[in-house]
């Protein structure tokens, strides 16, 4: 009997260093100094050290604390690499959210309320040509006009709770915002991710050159695919006259920072331990990556910790307009992806279980209603449209003509759920993700130990068996990395809080951020490569990267300056892109069109190149984009065929323009 309590007493300290030990035996084991990319790594140090350097002056001068000098430093740096334009219409559409947002709840949550109703409001609206640059910028002004004073009410309270926090714990603040403003390096670059090139642009690129999004799931599959963080962006895209990813990309990070630090104050955590939870968000490598694109993961990790933070919040338990602003969470979660509604379903469970006594039942079915009016815009078209509101999911179910009737299936990502694909998704994360090893950081590992003693502590027992559950789900379907992003944020607070006061425990808390910092680069192919380096050397301009790394996007930037916007543009499929950015004049044959990839098929049997010739006639076809090293004999033959003539080449591809004649001269 005497050892339990001596075992009780050490046990925190004896499951913190266990889970820290798993961690560098994994390291070891895996031999992840091969996998380190050194030169980003110290890129990284040395663009913090220059954040530091510049944030002094202001400190010295101004008297300004650490952090908020730091903070300053970030948004003129964003300012030069994302754009000054991009920032202003973020900044724009931000006070407008804020404007709606209030009309619910008050004080900064109004934010992510606001961009929730907003996203949800315009995604039934996108079939109709509204979407100008004159309408959005008049509602916009309209709105702030109008709610002026609340906005800058919640902008003031924001930056009082921002400066007394960085008060309180001066060194563990500053360390957190260099973190955070590291990660938002993602967002200096331009948009190269594949998915985003391939679907993500091509609403964002519909509203703002035809005012409308056109729906043609022919076209592309995923046309119709959940999309409030699209309609996000295109918003922000059709105010700034160009693209707007990395600045709205930064507001859904400074939005999850704000909710996973508050998250962190309401489960009871001092000063410094709300700043640990800024600092490992800041940390975790895909929080880089998921800022230099457009997946929906970015905002979900912002959404789930307000929501959850909802949940704790005693004084709306009972309140109509605590119910209306969960529902309008959850339901702009079911809008980003349906993943990301099954993740936030336990959290509904908790608040149902955690405030059973004070709910107002009577305003349940108006919760309901707004829940599917925020989220449900692109599941009705879908069904409408199609015949299956998850195409190309669950086909062999609705059996859309738009795609076999099969289930749709990665291959890649169905390695099983093992006892230890956790471990794995830690150490060989090649098999879990797009990335090199390590690219998902090590909390999962690292903190295992801690999140046992969440467990234990009554203030964090409920979300840490939420998180848990928040992980599993995404795991049961399909075993991909990047979809537990999400539930890991989530889990940030409960693990600070629970994390045990032991000696060196702070030392190795850091360590891990550092750790994870030094394989930031490993989630996405862009970030291992010196494309950052490139993009600071070019200024930000995007022509240098694009031309480098994605040519497709240069020409198709070209083809717009050439104000020759007649007819319909193919990419050969040799290049492996689909140029989501061209809209409803953009053709590819990959199976994201299987139409189109099925005729491109068939006139590759001819190789005389009349099948090939024929197409590009028959479909009106004016420009191809190609890579001329993938063309098959067929393909070849068919262009010289149809009279193409090379107009412009960028890096490995060709943009060639073809006469609306048959001719047969012209070698491609």
């Amino acid at each position: 009997m005497p050892l339990r309590p001596h075992l009780s007493r050490h046990l925190p300290a004896l499951l913190l260093w266990a889970g820290m030990a798993a961690c560098a035996v994994g390291l070891v084991a895996h031999r992840m100094w091969d996998a380190l990319p050194f030169p980003r790594f110290f890129e990284h140090v040395l663009l913090g050290m220059l954040a530091l350097a510049s944030a002094w002056p202001l400190q010295r001068w101004l008297r300004w604390n650490r952090a908020s000098a730091l903070c300053v430093v970030w948004l003129l740096a964003l300012a030069v690499f994302a754009g000054p334009l991009p920032m202003l219409a973020v900044a724009v559409l931000a006070a407008a959210a804020i404007a709606v947002g209030s009309w619910v709840m008050t004080g900064p949550i109004a934010l992510p309320i606001g961009l929730a109703i907003i996203a949800g409001a315009l995604g039934w609206l996108l079939p109709l040509p509204i979407h100008h640059r004159a309408t959005y910028a008049i509602a916009c002004i309209a709105l702030i006009a109008w709610r002026h004073r609340v906005i800058a009410a919640a902008c003031g309270e924001a930056w009082r709770r921002f400066d007394d926090a960085a008060r309180a714990a001066p060194r563990a603040s500053s360390a957190a915002i260099l973190l955070l403003g590291l990660a938002s390096t993602g967002a200096w670059l331009p948009t190269m991710q594949y998915d985003d090139v391939v679907y993500h642009l091509g609403l964002p690129w519909q509203l703002q050159e035809t005012a409308r999004y056109a729906m043609d799931p022919s076209l592309q599959v995923w046309a119709l695919a959940p999309w409030a963080g699209d309609v996000l962006q295109g918003v922000a895209q059709v105010l700034a006259g160009g693209e707007a990813r990395g600045a709205l990309d930064a507001l859904w990070l400074a939005i999850a920072a704000g909710a996973v630090f508050a998250l962190a104050g309401a489960l009871g955590a001092d000063a410094t331990r709300r700043w640990w939870a800024l600092a490992l968000l800041g940390s975790l490598p895909m929080s880089m990556n998921l800022v230099g694109g457009m997946q929906t993961e970015l905002p979900a990790m912002a959404l789930l910790p307000v929501l959850a933070w909802l949940v704790l919040r005693e004084a709306a338990s009972g309140s109509p307009r605590g119910l209306l602003a969960g529902a309008i969470l959850f339901g702009a979660l079911c809008g980003l992806k349906a993943v990301h509604a099954a993740v936030a379903l336990p959290l509904l469970g908790w608040a149902g279980w955690r405030h059973r006594r004070a709910i107002a039942w009577r305003w349940l079915p108006l919760a309901a209603i707004a829940a599917f009016a925020i989220g449900a815009s692109s599941y009705a078209y879908a069904w409408s449209i199609a015949g299956n509101p998850l195409l190309p999911l669950l086909n062999a179910t609705f059996r859309s003509p738009y795609f076999p009737p099969t289930d749709f299936d990665d291959a890649r990502w169905q390695g099983g759920l093992d006892a230890d694909v956790l471990w794995d998704i830690s150490f060989d994360t090649e098999r879990y993700l797009e990335s090199s090893d390590g690219g998902f950081g090590f909390v999962l590992v690292a903190l295992a130990g801690v999140w046992l003693l969440a467990l234990r502590d009554a203030r964090t027992r409920g979300l840490a068996i939420v998180t848990a559950l928040g992980i599993l789900l995404p795991l049961l379907p399909l075993q991909y990395a990047r979809y537990l992003q999400p539930a890991l944020v989530l889990a940030i607070p409960a693990l600070v809080v629970a994390y045990p006061a032991v000696r060196g425990g702070s030392a190795a808390l850091w360590a891990l951020c550092m750790l994870n910092l030094a394989f930031a680069a490993n989630p996405n192919w862009m970030l291992r490569t010196s494309a950052l380096k490139r993009t600071i050397a070019a200024a930000g301009a995007d022509t240098p990267l694009l031309e480098g790394y994605l040519p497709e996007r240069a020409l198709a930037a070209r083809l717009r300056e050439s104000g020759d916007d007649t007819g319909t543009v193919l990419s050969m499929p040799g290049s492996n892109i689909a140029l989501a950015e061209l809209g409803q004049r953009g053709r590819n044959m990959l199976w994201y069109s299987p139409r189109w990839q099925a005729e491109g098929q068939r006139a590759d049997a001819d190789p005389s190149g009349e099948a090939w010739a024929r197409l590009l006639h028959d479909h009106r076809i004016a420009h191809v984009v190609l890579r001329p090293d993938s063309l098959t004999p067929a393909q070849r033959a068919g262009l010289q065929r149809s009279g193409a003539t090379l107009e412009a080449t960028a890096g490995e591809a060709q943009w060639w323009r073809i006469p609306d004649r048959i001719a047969d001269n012209g070698q491609p």
